[in-house]
């Protein structure tokens, strides 16, 4: 039986089955295991453990060995989710190598290290499809420098761009994300090797050098003063893969919009085969798009978990680390599958150019108003400007008039050269941007 959004049939389309291996029990067992080995090969190595007990550890440190059955019998009865764990390597590993397990450490710094261990390798996933947006959204700015588009505030017409230079600000605040989590990552996911309380008390003047070896073995950076008390290195991470969370629901959101069917400016890819409604076969919807504002709400949800679980009471407070431990696999999953998404969703983009421009001509000249006023504040101010070209326009809206016809015929008009409304001509610097942005590094 499968309970949950990870495992149904209904729903597990919609996660990075990359991710979710990395975070399966399986892999979150091997990555603890890991630990386990590392630690013993790093206090070999520095005479705090007999050297020949490290290789006979590390061979036993194999999550195929382990039954994982009896360990859910055990946990539950022990109500302890690490020592049965430790009961069968200690088994697969005999006398005398079973003595030195685990030696100084508790089950806070194997979960901690090999959490860290699996956001490092979901990190990675994470970069490939950031990067893959990267790409395809240089190339899609690029193809689209002067494609005209009527530029929105607040749902209305404001003034023309080009749809090359919506593309960019999606382009440059993805780059922004990618950036922040690739420095928020080693700093934040660290080898934590404190025992009990984080004092190295167990391993005595040794124990900071151990962390320090058992660290390098692991490719990961020591916690230094590893208090089990802190957690915000790791909330700073998560914190930063929620933006990338709300830089991916913006993007959706744009694509929801600009497909709406009176708007049709752009769709998402479509195969024969995907189905809009069980009753209207017409529908297209943008699916894909929905489903990524989805998996951003799920994500920005889980922040205030992993933020509420940094506060700990006293030294250790498993009433908050709990919270983590289950958090932090389903942010790892999230972040993931929000990247893959959101690549899927870039790459398959398709731009209507003439429903954009014919958008951004429908209200004849209105969308202009601002370089009509420019025009005319030289020779009678801004002020007066905006004024003339605020009741022209309601007039032009309210009787349904040419917005030029409306101008021509203000009272402060007469006497005056007629302005001109290029809709073309004012997309002011998009071009200039989006050839000095838009460029793939």
């Amino acid at each position: 039986m499968t309970v949950g959004m990870f495992d149904s049939f209904i729903t597990r389309y919609w996660f990075s089955p990359e991710a979710k291996e990395i975070w399966s029990d399986v892999q979150t067992l091997q990555a603890w295991l890991d630990v386990e080995a590392a630690l013993a090969e790093a206090q070999a190595r520095l005479g705090v453990i007999p050297a020949e007990v490290a290789p006979v550890i590390k061979a036993a440190c194999r999550h195929e060995r382990f039954d994982t059955e009896r360990l859910s019998r055990e946990i539950s009865h022990a109500q302890h989710p690490f020592v049965p764990v430790l009961r069968q390597l200690e088994e697969f590993s005999g006398e005398p190598a079973a003595g030195y397990i685990h030696w100084g450490a508790t089950t806070q710094n194997i979960f901690d290290t090999g959490a860290s261990l699996q956001m490092k390798r979901t990190q990675a996933l994470i970069d490939a499809s950031l990067e893959g947006v990267e790409r395809a959204l240089s190339l899609l700015a690029t193809n689209h420098r002067d494609t005209l588009q009527a530029g929105r505030t607040h749902g209305q017409h404001a003034l023309p761009m080009t749809f090359g230079f919506k593309v960019t600000g999606w382009l440059e605040e993805i780059r922004r994300d990618r950036r922040r989590l690739h420095d928020r990552l080693r700093p934040s996911f660290v080898a934590c090797l404190g025992g009990a309380i984080g004092t190295f008390a167990a391993m005595g003047h040794k124990g900071p050098a151990v962390e320090a070896e058992m660290a390098a073995i692991l490719d990961l950076e020591p916690a230094i003063l590893p208090m089990r008390s802190s957690y915000d290195r790791v909330s700073d991470y998560v914190c930063a893969l929620t933006l990338l969370a709300g830089t991916a629901e913006k993007i959706a959101h744009d694509v929801v919009f600009m497909q709406r069917t009176e708007i049709g400016e752009i769709e998402e890819a479509f195969h024969m085969g995907k189905v809009g409604s069980s009753t209207m076969a017409q529908k297209r919807n943008p699916s894909t798009a929905l489903m990524l504002i989805s998996l951003c709400r799920m994500m920005s949800v889980r922040l205030p978990l992993v933020i509420g679980s940094m506060v700990r009471m006293d030294e250790g407070d498993s009433s908050a680390s709990n919270v983590s431990d289950v958090a932090i696999p389903e942010v790892g999953i999230l972040g993931a599958s929000i990247a893959a998404t959101l690549d899927r969703l870039v790459t398959g983009l398709d731009v209507h150019v003439d429903a954009m421009r014919k958008n951004a001509e429908i209200t004849n000249g209105l969308i202009v108003s601002e370089a009509a006023m420019m025009q005319l504040s030289d020779s009678i101010g801004r002020h007066h400007a905006h004024h003339l070209l605020y009741e022209a326009a309601q007039r032009s809206v309210m009787e349904n008039v040419p917005f030029t016809h409306a101008i021509a015929n203000h009272p402060e008009m007469q006497g005056r050269d007629m302005v001109t409304l290029d809709v073309d001509g004012y997309t002011g610097q998009s071009g200039t941007l989006v050839d000095r942005l838009a460029k793939h590094s």
